[in-house]
């Protein structure tokens, strides 16, 4: 008979695990934001470079940034409509992105971008990484 409840036990309780678990990983997901630049065509790699360091910096300024990269665009297929340069924010969920989004220095680089005057263009996608 005691052989019996521990599959039974094991069976009852799965789902219940499962649940929980789901619920936690669901409260702690991260969220990736990406940026992508259109320069103007003026815009020098000095300029570029500031942007990108500025970029960079908020990493160690905003608390629940997990991780920063950046690229510039090099796919043969030609159809990055003149968006060029990629910035990748990861944060630690949801609730990290929407505290960085009215952050001071959050702020602070956007009004970098608008005294430079480099910027042609962006968008910004968030997305949760399916596993």
């Amino acid at each position: 008979m005691r052989n019996n409840l521990i599959p039974l036990l094991f069976v009852l309780l799965l789902p219940g695990l499962a649940i929980l678990t789901s619920f936690v990983r669901d409260q702690k997901e991260q969220v990736r934001h990406v940026v992508v630049f259109k320069y103007k065509p003026d815009a020098t790699e000095k300029q570029i470079n500031e942007v990108t360091s500025a970029f960079r910096t908020l990493k160690t300024s905003i608390p629940g940034i997990v991780s920063f990269e950046h690229g510039t665009n090099n796919s043969p297929e030609k159809k990055n409509l003149g968006f060029t340069h990629v910035y990748m924010l990861t944060f630690e969920d949801a609730k990290a992105r929407d505290n960085y989004l009215p952050h001071p220095e959050h702020k602070k680089f956007g009004q970098l971008l608008g005294k430079l005057g480099v910027l042609e263009d962006a968008f910004v996608v968030d997305y949760l990484p399916n596993q």
